[in-house]
């Protein structure tokens, strides 16, 4: 699949590009849905769309010749030129710039590419600040170019790994299965998305997480040794109401060890609890009162939510001029379709 993709992006300008990944249902197998082919089968099923993420450290420069070689991406805001579409990018929503259904023959896929600038990336990796990218990159995806080539990348990325695990040990009792604790994960950018109330299956989440767990595992396993004082494998089990066995984590939830993990949240998550949490006074107070309050799961969920419901109305009505009526039109329709098929 990788030949696929590298054949697909070989036609954007990757000059400024310092970072880019393949991620959704196209590209890592979902439960309910086709079988994502590998290495010895490049085809995808019918109607598969390929979402594509391109990190670039000069917007403007990137959609201007972009804008040159696939003017066709574009709707209508192209004609306003690179300037106008790069600030469009950077200054509403959650930085994201998304062209839309974008078929292309010559590889016989359709995709989806959204356009961020590395600056606004690093910010939500780090603080939270939209949950939006960064909680797509809480789940297993296809990197494309190497991150290790950019070190503050890589640490940004690997510091929002260890992010949504400390959130989810907060959100977990003291024993849980790896399922439990990568549901909870991958649920964290879901459960305040507005969209999960129409145009998204609702079980969303097990679908991506079910076929995945080995991949979560991978993706977890630097974060789980840098959490070690907190949580380790205890024994292998079953899932609740299952015969299928289950690997057991069990954490500290002691005072202590639940005001380290809070202390450490992104600064946006940190400012959603100062205000949601029944203690005023700055974060450290806040901290305190939380570590020994029975609300704290309730409490963190809901600031986890604030965040991602504002980006996802925010970044959706953006996606409408962007994409166009039309198509904007198709990509709901596809939703709905994709949601009651499966």
């Amino acid at each position: 699949m990788l030949d696929l993709y590298r054949r697909t992006v070989a036609r954007f300008p990757l000059g400024s590009v310092s970072y880019m990944f393949a991620y959704g249902s196209g590209v890592k197998q979902q439960e309910g849905y086709g079988k994502v082919g590998n290495g010895k089968n490049l085809r995808l099923p019918p109607g598969t769309v390929v979402d594509l993420v391109f990190c670039v450290r000069d917007a403007q420069g990137f959609h201007a010749e972009n804008l040159h070689r696939h003017p066709d991406h574009y709707s209508a805001l192209r004609h306003l030129g690179p300037n106008f579409v790069a600030k469009y990018q950077e200054r509403l929503g959650a930085g994201v710039y998304c062209n839309t259904l974008v078929p292309l023959p010559d590889v016989g896929i359709t995709i989806k590419y959204g356009v961020v600038s590395q600056e606004e990336l690093l910010d939500d990796l780090l603080d939270w600040r939209h949950l939006y990218l960064a909680g797509r990159l809480h789940k297993p995806v296809t990197n494309l170019v190497n991150p290790s080539d950019n070190p503050p990348l890589k640490a940004a990325l690997d510091r929002n790994l260890v992010s949504a695990l400390q959130v989810a040990l907060l959100l977990l009792p003291e024993k849980f299965t790896a399922y439990g604790l990568f549901h909870t994960i991958a649920g964290l950018s879901y459960k305040g998305d507005f969209r999960m109330i129409f145009g998204e299956n609702k079980q969303k989440v097990h679908n991506i997480v079910s076929p995945q767990i080995n991949d979560f595992f991978a993706l977890y396993q630097p974060s789980l040794g840098q959490l070690s004082d907190y949580v380790a494998v205890n024994m292998k089990g079953q899932e609740p109401g299952s015969r299928k066995p289950a690997i057991i984590f069990e954490q500290d939830k002691s005072s202590s060890a639940t005001c380290q993990h809070l202390r450490q949240l992104p600064r946006e998550l940190q400012k959603r609890l100062q205000r949601n949490a029944a203690c005023r006074g700055d974060y450290t107070q806040v901290v305190n009162h939380l570590s020994m309050a029975s609300q704290l799961p309730e409490v963190l969920q809901a600031s986890v939510n604030d965040i991602v419901w504002r980006s996802s109305v925010t970044q959706s009505i953006k996606n409408i001029p962007s994409a166009g009526i039309l198509k904007s039109l198709a990509y709901s329709y596809r939703k709905a379709q994709k949601t009651f098929a499966v």
